[in-house]
């Protein structure tokens, strides 16, 4: 796709289910589109849809700027994941210095609905994860972390870790060498794409006789209501790290704001 000053496309940084329900939207309504995804899984998820051209791979701050700029993107959407803080902080800080020379460069946070917190005793909420560490460290029982990779070397603080500890990281080779590096291999290590439904959560939970669950606060879109299932059901402590505060739109409302800036640019 060359670039159209005529007819600018909109920029989508996606990585959730969030940010592929708008590529979808986009391609179906004929909307010029490029769609920036961290890894060739996310690219393969919507390399079949028509109007988009995919952006594989991670792009510093600099790197947006300059494509932005480049590219004449007016409309960029960041729908990367709740908990990828600097990512998200990037893309804002980009936008503003792309403005400078673009004069009109709109940023749009798509964020998806927090759920409601439970009062249920068998769910711990934490901070981060390193907070969950520290509340794991004084308990005993089996952990099925499910955090990720990047933060699982602060789960090896924990005593007898190797033991105690089973990662469930992404099925992406950096993940499991990660993982591996760390101690976490074996029996001790899944790696597979979520999210999961409810049975497949508390088979690993019960094949892992885990005493406690450890997830981010991710969502409806993330599987956060198939893992409380879960754990309910194998009779394990839920420790949860709570979703950062952020103000945003729906994926709803960002397809609005799609099709108006489409039709402006139409016009």
């Amino acid at each position: 796709m060359e670039t159209d000053r005529m007819n600018p496309a909109i920029l989508i940084f996606a990585g959730t289910t969030e940010g592929r329900t708008l590529a979808e939207y986009a391609s179906a309504h004929s909307i010029r589109c490029f769609v920036s995804v961290a890894t060739d899984y996310g690219k393969s998820l919507i390399e079949h849809l028509e109007d988009i051209t995919i952006l594989t791979g991670r792009m510093d701050e600099k790197e947006m700027e300059h494509f932005i700029e480049e590219n004449d993107i007016r409309l960029v959407i960041d729908a990367t994941h709740p908990f990828a803080r600097e990512v998200t902080e990037n893309i804002r800080s980009a936008c503003e210095k792309a403005r400078i020379r673009l004069e009109e460069v709109r940023y749009v946070r798509c964020i998806r609905p927090f759920e409601n917190r439970s009062s249920d005793e068998q769910i711990i909420y934490t901070e981060s994860v390193q907070e969950a560490v520290e509340y794991l460290k004084k308990t005993t029982g089996n952990i099925l972390i499910a955090t990720g990779s990047k933060e699982l070397h602060l789960y090896t603080e924990i005593e007898n870790y190797r033991e105690r500890c089973f990662a469930r990281v992404l099925s992406t080779e950096p993940a499991v060498k990660e993982s591996v590096r760390l101690g976490f291999e074996g029996s001790h290590l899944f790696a597979m794409q979520g999210p999961f439904a409810q049975d497949l959560n508390l088979a690993l939970l019960r094949q892992t006789k885990a005493a406690y669950f450890v997830t981010k606060e991710t969502g409806k879109a993330g599987g956060f209501e198939e893992k409380v299932e879960a754990a309910e059901m194998a009779g394990a402590v839920l420790v949860v790290i709570g979703r950062p505060d952020e103000t945003g739109e729906s994926v709803e409302a960002v397809e609005e704001m799609i099709k108006e800036y489409a039709g402006e640019q139409n016009r």
